[in-house]
């Protein structure tokens, strides 16, 4: 369930202009609480535990898997891999993804965002913001499926621009996706993990 706090203001999708995912470059320090934990220090801090590394590792294999995606792709390209192995490889590894990263957003929304304010509200202009960048990344995944969709089908039965043209448009919306995933993933990362070590994960009810 969303928090009161975010229910009452809730973000524009985007946020505020000069904080828009495709553009930014990291959050206002204002923002982050805990400033004294740096991002060297998380793994060995004594606070550190099974949730933090669990949240850890999902991004990670986030950002790994989308690598993985954008390198199948130019191995297609480079006629490195045949096009009906290329369509036999990425198509379920691309739906998993999605997938999995939409659930892992939802859970987010509606679980670790609202506890993460119940334990400090200061948090909100940074949770707000969050949830922004949840609602775009949708918007980018959806488009992803519309270009995935429409290359598949051109890689099977496509003349060679059409190819071309099909596996551009998805190129540019898989590297949008993953340029602003990865984005994401840092700011939430910088402004969530120095909280869950400074205050301790069993003050957090992340469970």
């Amino acid at each position: 369930m969303t928090h009161r706090l975010l229910q009452e203001r809730r973000p524009n999708v985007g946020g505020p202009n000069e904080f828009l995912l495709d553009t930014r470059h990291g959050l206002p320090r204002e923002w982050f609480l805990y400033e004294d934990i740096s991002r060297g220090d998380w793994l060995t801090h004594e606070n550190y535990g099974p949730v933090s590394e669990l949240w850890l590792n999902r991004h990670d294999s986030f950002r790994s898997t989308g690598n993985t995606l954008i390198s199948l792709l130019k191995q297609y390209r480079e006629k490195q891999l045949p096009a009906e192995r290329f369509v036999a490889i990425l198509a379920p590894q691309l739906q998993h993804f999605l997938s999995e990263l939409h659930t892992h957003n939802m859970v987010e929304d509606q679980q670790y965002f609202p506890a993460l304010l119940e334990a400090e509200a200061d948090l909100l202009p940074g949770m707000e913001l969050l949830e922004s960048d949840h609602a775009l990344l949708h918007q980018k995944m959806e488009t992803v499926v519309r270009s995935a969709t429409q290359m598949f089908a051109s890689v099977r039965d496509g003349t060679p621009d059409a190819i071309r043209a099909a596996t551009d448009d998805y190129e540019r919306a898989s590297v949008a996706l993953l340029m602003g995933l990865k984005q994401h993933l840092t700011d939430e990362e910088d402004l969530i993990m120095p909280v869950l070590l400074g205050r301790g994960e069993a003050d957090v009810d992340l469970s």
